[in-house]
């Protein structure tokens, strides 16, 4: 808590996104561009095919524009965003890792320099000089990404660090080599997709099929390496983080699905229109497998960091800076006490570090839509509940009156009209409405911590009664404090209720 909050409108996963992936889509063709671009070269002078190498001085212009300037600017842009969105966890990465970063950022300027040099010397350097040249930079970047893939896998899988706080034990943890074996088939597979979106402007049919054929493979053969590396990735991930994601996030299942199918549709359109009708692999059809690779690539990275929930360095510090050995004296003391850069509005002050990084009132993993027609007791004691919600929330860390102090914060900016006059529902309806807000972030029906067992084939008082108690069910379970209304509309809900009935999602 020794850092100001950046208050944003926007929210910070989004901010995250729109700048890291679209920087490591073009960082891992930095890669396997590197590599594609001196072993084509090397075939290219071998066989005297001055097509290709003409091809291949044109794609390099192409290579040196698009991962030395966008990719430079988008990588400082991480370091910017990060070091505002969570100053803490990055502080610590930082120190930890320091002659980490001191080689990578070696290996970096050692890349720019041999990317330059690369593309300028090719009528101004021997054709062995410029191959050195191409193997070096080619090195420089593999080793870059060898050291920030060790960094990367770190945040979610630590091993032993947390025991010995050794550099090593932290750089060589347990997903490292998995996830640099999947990363480097990444970055072959882009190396394809790239080069064959450059050989998709070529106009002469002579030579356009064979080089749109060879660029194929390439992509084929890193899909080749994804597929078994990845599934070697996620095995390595401990089973209890990866069995605790499926439960409480069920998207988790739903991404690694969508990631399959995403690499399904891209090996269909690489191979029709790569391998089978190269020729007819123009413009629009490589925007379209880009797009894929792209959000194929989108879906990996949004994984990845969901896996790792609630947090930012596993089971050392949460997404909320809060680090595990300062929960309980939060819990005891308060979280105020120890910010060190306050507001006038403490309430403002607790919810920005307790919520805002995951969450935003509008839009974002909004809140407004969730609490709009509740109350502060409510919206306080779910605070104190978030470790047992849907979603894999972190613990609260401060005391019943800060919970309060972010209830007021929070219910001063939702919509505060009756539910049924929100949603304009009444009976069964409404209950359903009142389940989902008041119930369903810590019961999913049919999923998540289900519950009906306890509530199908009751009487009118024996619903009554469980809704008179339940604040008194459960450490984190909230009292009910809707009125009349959205009580008999909720036991209507439950008098439909049967088992192994599935209510679709439902929580925060």
């Amino acid at each position: 808590m020794n850092y100001p909050f950046w208050d944003m409108d926007i929210g910070y996963g989004v901010l995250m996104a729109a700048v890291a992936v679209i920087h490591v889509f073009v960082s891992h063709f930095a890669i396997g561009g590197g590599l594609y671009l001196v072993m084509q070269e090397h075939l290219a002078r071998k066989a005297g095919d001055q097509f290709r190498l003409d091809f291949l001085e044109r794609l390099s212009k192409f290579f040196v524009l698009t991962t030395l300037v966008f990719g430079a600017l988008t990588g400082v842009g991480i370091w910017f965003v990060i070091s505002l969105l969570n100053p803490a966890a990055t502080e610590v990465l930082i120190h930890h890792f320091v002659w980490g970063w001191a080689i990578e950022w070696t290996f970096f300027v050692v890349e720019i320099a041999s990317a330059i040099l690369y593309y300028y010397g090719w009528r101004r350097m021997s054709e062995k000089n410029h191959l050195i040249v191409g193997w070096i930079y080619f090195g420089a970047a593999w080793m870059s990404l060898f050291v920030i893939n060790g960094i990367l896998t770190f945040m979610l899988t630590p091993g032993d660090w947390l025991q010995t706080g050794s550099f090593w034990d932290g750089f060589f943890n347990p997903s490292m080599w998995s996830s640099l074996v999947f990363r480097t088939g990444i970055c072959v597979m882009l190396a394809g997709l790239y080069t064959l979106l450059v050989a998709s402007t070529i106009k002469s049919d002579k030579h356009k099929g064979k080089l749109v054929r060879a660029n194929a493979i390439w992509a084929l053969v890193g899909l080749g390496i994804i597929w078994p590396s990845f599934y070697w990735f996620f095995g390595s991930i401990p089973e209890s983080v990866r069995q605790i994601a499926v439960e409480t996030m069920p998207y988790v299942a739903d991404r690694i699905d969508q990631m399959f199918w995403f690499a399904i549709a891209l090996l269909i359109l690489v191979v029709i229109f790569g391998l089978l009708l190269p020729k007819r692999y123009n413009l629009t059809v490589s925007v379209v497998v880009m797009a894929l690779g792209l959000i194929w690539f989108g879906q990996f990275e949004w994984l990845r960091e969901s896996i790792r929930k609630p947090y930012a360095i596993y089971d050392y510090m949460l997404g909320n800076a809060v680090e595990l050995t300062s929960l309980a004296d939060y819990i005891d003391s308060g979280m105020l006490p120890a910010l060190a850069y306050r507001t006038d509005d403490s309430g403002a002050d607790l919810y920005r570090h307790n919520c805002q990084s995951c969450h935003t009132i509008d839009t974002y993993r909004a809140l407004g839509p969730w609490f709009a027609g509740t109350d502060k007791q409510f919206i306080a004691a779910i605070a104190r509940g978030t470790e047992a919600m849907l979603g894999n929330m972190p613990p609260y860390a401060g005391t019943e009156e800060e919970s309060e102090m972010i209830a007021a914060h929070i219910y001063s900016r939702v919509n505060h009209r009756h539910l049924k006059d929100i949603y304009d529902l009444d009976g069964v309806e409404l209950g359903a409405k009142v389940y989902q807000i008041r119930c369903g972030g810590c019961h999913r029906v049919g999923g998540f911590n289900d519950k009906i067992e306890s509530l199908v084939n009751l009487s009118d008082e024996e619903y009554n009664d469980l809704l008179d108690v339940a604040g008194d069910l459960g450490e984190e379970m909230p009292e009910f404090t809707g009125d009349d209304i959205e009580r008999q509309a909720l036991i209507e809900y439950f008098k439909t209720l049967e088992e192994g009935e599935s209510d679709g999602p439902s929580g925060i």
